[in-house]
């Protein structure tokens, strides 16, 4: 038998999925489950609007009220585009992303898969170059009557492969980092075992190619 969703869960089935962190909280999860503690207010959702504030009162039986000016105001759906005419290719919006919605590869020019992006604006502060802006593409709709719950859904697994990815590559970079220090001590150990006879003629033979070498530039210089 199937365990029943916790009230976290049903918040969260009612939070746009943006994952814009206006609310305060890094991410929709993390504000559901700080609603069903009782410690973050229901009106703290720019992206759910007016209307997603009468479903969390429904949902946790608190009064219906205003939404909060200090985490911003409702508003029509608006999309990043990046204007790669400035893009420098930094890569600094890609890592902002929350969803994987902006595509490119290092010095090269960066794009957004507009029917993928949330309009978090978590890019725009991550550009160096000023080179993203916001358009909006839901003039005169706002809050849920311009998102709907199958884009919310969508970002919602989006949001959670993206999570999957960060720790998949940070995971990897930690292996990375331990086998090259494994391999330095490794080396560092193996220079301790040398005689002191062992350790002169390994420093006398790099100063001796170090030699070789210069000969050979100048010679091929000469030569020249």
């Amino acid at each position: 038998m199937a365990t029943p969703p916790s009230l976290a869960d049903r918040i969260e089935d009612a939070l746009p999925q943006t994952q814009c962190t206006r609310c305060g909280y890094p991410d929709c999860r993390a504000y559901a489950e700080a609603i069903a503690r009782g410690e973050a207010g229901i009106a703290q959702c720019p992206p759910g609007g007016a209307e997603g504030i009468q479903r969390l009162a429904a949902l946790t039986g608190q009064p219906v009220v205003p939404l909060d000016p200090a985490h911003g105001a409702e508003g029509p759906l608006r999309l990043a585009v990046i204007d790669e005419t400035w893009c420098i290719g930094c890569t600094l919006c890609i890592k902002a992303c929350p969803v994987d919605c902006i595509v490119g590869a290092p010095k090269s020019m960066h794009t957004v898969i507009e029917p993928l992006c949330t309009g978090c604006e978590l890019c725009l502060p991550a550009c160096p170059v000023d080179c993203i802006s916001l358009e909006t593409v839901t003039p005169g709709r706002s809050g849920w009557d311009a998102w709907s719950p199958a884009q919310a859904d969508t970002a919602r697994q989006r949001y959670a492969f993206h999570r999957l990815r960060v720790e998949r590559d940070r995971a990897e970079q930690d292996e990375r980092l331990a086998a090259k220090a494994a391999a330095k001590l490794a080396d560092m150990a193996a220079a301790s075992r040398l005689t002191d006879a062992e350790a002169l003629a390994r420093k006398r033979a790099v100063v001796d190619a170090a030699l070789a070498r210069a000969r050979a530039r100048r010679e091929g210089a000469a030569g020249g």
